[in-house]
């Protein structure tokens, strides 16, 4: 059989955004369109051998996107990587045969590259590997002009819900306030990086944030689509059932082997685990680790705690310049709860590096997440019925994190005040592991991610092939 065409695919480095562009490209697919996934090479280790061989409309291009000589610049990395990186794919396109491509889906943190792709007059569309909620709400704050409010002040945000209102604390959370970020109520970045886009996909789903996709429709003037959650597809295909990562995702090294983390499970009362884990691109610091630690020795919960190398330290994360990969020579040592383990007993269960979260979260022992609600882990939960407790740290962490809280209602948010002491921190476990309500409201959430990818995203996905194939012609 023959494709109707051929998409590019450019997520940015970090597997969090890997991850999803690799479940879009098999979605593309599925529609008999020829999907080329262009990575920087540090990142072919983390696609699956299973990825090409689902469909031959799938393919991979390695992109090189370090100096040929370690060291040998100097500048940021990541400035220094994205133009390696944009060397490469100059080069990619300029020897490439075959018929022209239907279009090229940028990653909104690849929005630098958008420009070489129009320069080969190829229509661009913007991909945010987050959901909706944090793109909505950076232009409501722009729009609202929350820059400025008082303390004390709450401001609601038009067009949006008002269980999002911002406070005037809330201006000195996550991006907004940072060295280089822009400050509170500025024009959003992803206005800028996203303009000349003739449409816009979101990794969610309308049964999780239908207003806010509405808003940003409203808001861009182009067509925008969910079509998300980017899970694996054995996800969509075995609710109920417990799921092995090792199955759908790149196996690292681990402490625990995926049979020696059920095993521990299985010795588990149903919902009596909470779950600990902060991904793998931002942490927090080495004291809140501290914190932490002295919390879980604490409290009478059984716990799972994913502990990646280089926790506690700052920086841009080693995964998005090719080095620190788990179980590599480079792997950066950093924050460890030494003698944790021996203090809890099987209480606790500790693991280093890589963890099996899907299989986790889809385990009936875990009742609980802490989690920094990245989008992943959030839809990972959500999906099932799993309730969060928000640590939020970075980027689009804080709103991800006031979704869940504010507006699904399935979990809390850690702190109000951005400190974080062990006795706020057991505090918050407890809660979230005995109210009824909020484990209730995630078991129905989760329902409806039980017959498999949301009929919405289909519909969706089907809306933007046909949108992208007609501009082609």
């Amino acid at each position: 059989m023959e494709s109707s065409g051929e998409i590019f695919v450019i997520p940015f480095f970090g597997t969090g955004h890997l991850n999803p562009a690799m479940e879009l490209c098999r979605n593309i697919s599925s529609h008999n369109i020829k999907t080329t996934l262009i990575i920087a090479s540090h990142l072919s280790s983390s696609v699956p051998d299973t990825f090409c061989s689902y469909s031959p409309f799938i393919h991979v291009a390695e992109i090189s996107a370090t100096a040929s000589e370690p060291g040998s610049e100097t500048g940021n990395p990541l400035d220094q990587q994205n133009k390696h990186m944009g060397e490469g794919i100059k080069s990619f396109l300029s020897t490439r045969s075959g018929p022209k491509p239907t279009c090229a889906i940028v990653d909104i943190m690849m929005s630098w590259c958008k420009e070489i792709f129009v320069d080969h007059e190829l229509p661009v569309v913007t991909f945010f590997t987050s959901g909706a909620t944090f793109t909505a709400l950076d232009h409501g704050r722009w729009k609202a002009k929350v820059g400025e409010m008082k303390p004390g002040e709450i401001r609601e945000l038009p067009g949006l819900p008002t269980e999002m209102a911002v406070s005037f604390e809330d201006l000195s959370k996550g991006p907004r306030g940072r060295p280089g970020r822009p400050g509170p109520g500025s024009k959003p970045r992803w206005v800028d990086e996203a303009a000349g886009s003739v449409a816009l996909l979101i990794n969610t789903c309308d049964d999780l944030e239908l207003v806010f996709i509405d808003y940003i429709a409203e808001q861009a003037k182009v067509p925008v689509w969910g079509v998300g959650p980017l899970l694996p597809q054995q996800f969509w295909k075995s609710a109920g059932s417990i799921l092995h990562d090792h199955e759908m995702r790149s196996n690292h090294n681990s402490n625990y082997s995926e049979d020696e983390v059920i095993d521990w499970l299985e010795t588990k009362p149903t919902g009596s685990v909470i779950y600990i884990s902060f991904g793998s691109e931002v942490g927090p610091t080495m004291e809140e680790y501290k914190e932490l630690a002295e919390a879980l020795e604490g409290c009478n919960h059984n716990f799972i705690w994913v502990i990646q190398p280089g926790s506690g330290k700052t920086g841009i994360p080693r995964s998005f310049l090719g080095t620190g990969q788990p179980g590599s020579e480079e792997e950066e040592e950093g924050y460890y709860p030494d003698g944790l383990d021996v203090k809890v007993g099987n209480r606790g269960l500790i693991i280093t590096g890589w963890a099996p979260q899907l299989l986790i979260l889809s385990h009936p022992s875990t009742g609980g997440f802490l989690s920094h609600c990245g989008w992943n882990s959030t839809t990972e939960a959500i999906g099932r019925g799993v309730p969060i407790l928000g640590w939020p740290i970075n980027g689009d962490q804080f709103d991800n994190a006031k979704l869940v809280a504010n507006h699904l209602k399935i979990g809390f948010v850690l702190s109000s005040s951005g400190k974080f002491k062990k006795e706020d921190i057991a505090a918050g476990i407890e809660r979230l592991m005995s109210d009824d309500n909020v484990h209730k409201q995630a078991k129905e959430l989760g329902k409806k991610f039980e017959s498999g990818f949301p009929v919405s995203s289909i519909s969706a996905l089907g809306a933007f092939v046909e949108f992208i194939t007609q501009k082609a012609t």
